[in-house]
């Protein structure tokens, strides 16, 4: 059995989490079908198309797409909700992003506040940990405002 790592959870020794099962269900029941994630891998996609971090999502076209994000938590994070905004803006393009819940950062006025905010009650377990998250969460969707959902 593996021991949970207290030190890694509590800090920004990692900038990956993976996406809690039931909250990407959620979204892609509620609205999905979501087809591609913008940055996973092979083990934790929640699509049936992905991009790798070695594919570098922020450097891939999204247009025309339904697609899910959960990008890393560290410094990068404004780019990858600029480009998760700008992608909306073309035609089919929705992005759905589960983010953290800094609603006093500039990323969060500049871009989120373009999009439907839903806020996550409580904290989410990442990745099967068994501790909840320092931080609380938020569900981010764009869309094309010209397309139907």
């Amino acid at each position: 059995m593996t021991k949970f790592n207290r030190d890694v959870m509590f800090s920004s020794k990692t900038e990956e989490w993976e996406t809690p099962q039931d909250v990407f269900d959620y979204c892609n029941k509620y609205d999905g079908p979501l087809i591609l994630d913008v940055c996973a891998t092979p083990e934790n996609t929640k699509c049936i198309r992905y991009f790798t971090k070695e594919q570098d999502g922020l450097k891939q076209d999204w247009g025309g797409n339904w697609c899910w994000m959960n990008p890393p938590y560290g410094t990068e994070i404004k780019k990858w909700v600029k480009k998760a905004w700008l992608s909306s803006c073309k035609p089919y393009t929705k992005v759905v992003c589960l983010l953290p819940a800094r609603t006093d950062t500039k990323w969060f006025h500049e871009y989120c506040t373009k999009g439907e905010i839903w806020f996550i009650e409580g904290r989410l377990k990442f990745g099967g940990s068994r501790n909840s998250a320092p931080f609380p969460s938020m569900i981010v969707i764009f869309r094309n405002r010209q397309q139907k959902s």
